[in-house]
């Protein structure tokens, strides 16, 4: 392959590969797209198999972070932090929640210096990337929506009754039915509706599905996988430092490529803090105490970060939830083999199958042909299928604070142990029968979206194939547990207004009902949901601002004292939006990919946003 380009992207996911896609539209310009992964498996397609994408070193970091104030009763009390590894990164390994977050997110961005990042400026990248298609159920707003953007958004077919019956839980509770990517969302009282979720016909539209695999076939896109890369290569050039390329390894040895124009780091929240320390740029003294040389010192690299933490209240929900027997049946034959189902681990021994099995095994292959043929069934979503904004009124008056989602099932043990490291011995007080795959149960998932506490990534070490310290310090400042006791209390009263009764009492771990006092029937008390919080609370992998604008970029994303430099992905964000964060990223790509065409004539296919200053520091 060459060796020099005008653009080396870092990151083939929710952002760098939309960057790739877009400057490549312009045949003149050659990129280089460096991805630590390959080519995502086909489970990735099959938006209900996500679960199965998780502690899988081949599609995922498997990135871990100390838990601050929450944790304490998760296995080895540390949470998880999964991270894309494929291209298409972390948008091939989400819930595919599709929320662009509340106005008021962008516009106090651009009120605190962020400019070129208001509401009204970022709105223009959202409609170009989306390829909405409306649904009955929806109650969608049309104008506030793209239609021929690359990435497909939906809603699952057929909408699921439970997550109906969530939505008419919520509004009994005071919320509007609407379309939270509207104007609706501008109701303090809340907004409460189905997902819209990253999907096309039923199939994960991931940045990979939607951007990059078709872009693949331009003879000006260099796509190298399965690239880890060690280091930005920065030059003296006078009393400036210029970013030239991007050293890195593969399975062949080391390599360096070289960026005649910019180099463009995408490698998300946690990836681009650690890669810019890797290579010099972040606080002095920290650099040097793990022996690397600080070639910029830029104080807030890898501080400020936000995620998002939501508390599962889970309720046993016969004939409301969907039942794991019949999730797995709609993943196909392969998802009833031992030794987790009923059917013989290897395909060949299905011959002379007792009749029952028999029929299990055409059901599944009926169902997950429905599925390929027309994106319809219970393989069609993630499950996390609907969803509450709302205002507390505890603060952040420019947003709302507060995020409540529904998750149509209750998994299996081993998924609670090995994806969320929740002890079902301990959560439950009889797992087996609780979680027997031929019963119902749902989720109701609290989730403050405004944290207030930060964390940080560091480096554990020089070497670039050793993972950084990611310290996510969830409940450092006490704002953070008063919200998340309010947005728990909200959750309780959605579930007691479920049609039909009620949902009944959610699940206490009997040790914690123990120490409280707690009788079942009784309301828990807000000690109780604080300490079901802060032993259970997981993360809704919503990592951001880790390189935020004005700190460690410019609005225009140029990394400070360094030329030909930017980053492009979550980690930009000044502050965590109001919800889940892939919208964003995408959105993110969109903007970036038209501010480096701007800055260096670049000819996209179409430009959408306003032509503000341009720079090339």
């Amino acid at each position: 392959m060459d060796s020099t380009y005008d653009y080396v992207i870092v990151g083939a996911g929710s952002a760098g590969a939309v960057v790739a896609a877009r400057l490549t539209e312009d045949p003149d310009v050659r990129v280089c797209l460096l991805e630590a992964g390959g080519p995502p498996p086909a489970a990735e397609l099959v938006p209900a198999a996500v679960a199965s994408l998780q502690n899988d070193p081949a599609t995922d970091w498997m990135f871990n972070g100390d838990p601050g104030g929450v944790g304490k009763g998760l296995i080895g009390g540390q949470m998880m932090v999964p991270r894309g590894k494929m291209l298409g990164g972390s948008s091939g390994l989400n819930y595919m929640a599709y929320v662009r977050g509340h106005p008021g997110d962008f516009d106090t961005w651009a009120a605190g210096g962020a400019d070129g990042w208001s509401y009204d400026d970022v709105l223009p990248y959202f409609l170009k990337a989306e390829g909405f298609v409306d649904s009955p159920e929806l109650h969608a707003d049309p104008d506030a929506h793209g239609h021929d953007g690359p990435v497909g958004v939906s809603v699952r077919q057929p909408v699921l009754g439970a997550s109906n019956q969530f939505v008419e839980a919520a509004g009994a509770t005071g919320m509007k039915q609407g379309d939270y990517n509207s104007q609706d969302r501008l109701n303090p009282e809340g907004v409460a509706s189905l997902f819209q979720t990253t999907t096309k016909d039923g199939r994960r539209s991931s940045t990979f599905h939607a951007y990059l695999e078709p872009a693949m076939e331009r003879e000006n896109l260099t796509v190298v996988t399965g690239a880890l890369v060690e280091r930005v290569v920065l030059e003296a050039d006078g009393d400036t430092v210029r970013a030239t390329g991007v050293a890195y390894r593969t399975a062949e040895g080391p390599s360096e490529v070289s960026a005649t124009t910019e180099v463009v780091v995408c490698a998300g929240a946690i990836g681009s803090p650690h890669l810019l320390l890797l290579s010099g740029v972040g606080p002095r003294e920290e650099l040097t105490d793990v022996g690397v040389d600080c070639i910029v010192d830029l104080p807030d690299v890898g501080r400020h970060l936000k995620d998002h933490l939501h508390a599962p209240l889970m309720f046993a929900a016969d004939g409301i939830g969907e039942t794991m027997t019949e999730v797995a049946m709609s993943l196909g034959p392969d998802a009833l083999r031992a030794p987790a189902g009923p059917l013989p681990a290897d395909p060949a021994d299905d011959v002379d199958l007792p009749e029952p099995l028999a029929a299990a095994k055409a059901e599944a292959e009926r169902r997950i042909t429905e599925w390929f043929t027309t994106g319809r069934g219970l393989a069609s979503s993630s499950l996390y299928d609907a969803v509450v904004f709302y205002s507390t009124g505890l603060g952040d008056e420019h947003t709302h604070d507060a995020q409540i989602g529904f998750l149509a099932t209750g998994y299996t043990p081993p998924i609670w142990e090995a994806v969320f490291r929740l002890p079902p011995s301990k959560f439950f007080d009889d797992p087996e029968s609780f979680l027997d795959p031929t019963r119902g149960q749902v989720v109701v998932l609290p989730n403050p979206v405004q944290p207030h506490s930060e964390g940080s990534v560091t480096l554990a070490s020089a070497d670039p194939a050793a993972p950084p310290r990611i310290d996510l310090n969830y409940f450092d400042d006490p704002h953070d547990v008063k919200v998340m006791i309010a947005v728990m209390r909200k959750a309780l009263e959605i579930a007691k207004a479920w049609p039909g009764g009620g949902l009944g009492d959610p699940v206490i771990p009997p040790h914690l009902a123990e120490a409280h006092g707690h009788v079942a029937g009784e309301d828990p008390s807000d000690e109780l949901l604080e300490d079901l919080a802060r032993h259970y609370a997981l993360t809704v992998y919503h990592e951001t601002s880790t390189c935020r604008i004005g700190d460690v970029v410019d609005p225009r994303l140029h990394v400070h004292g360094i030329a030909s430099l930017r980053v492009a992905d979550a980690s930009v964000m000044p502050n965590v939006v109001s919800g889940n964060t892939n919208a964003a990223c995408i959105m993110i790509g969109e903007k970036a990919a038209e501010m480096i065409a701007r800055d260096h004539g670049v000819r996209l296919h179409t430009m959408v946003g306003r032509d503000t200053s341009s720079t090339t520091e």
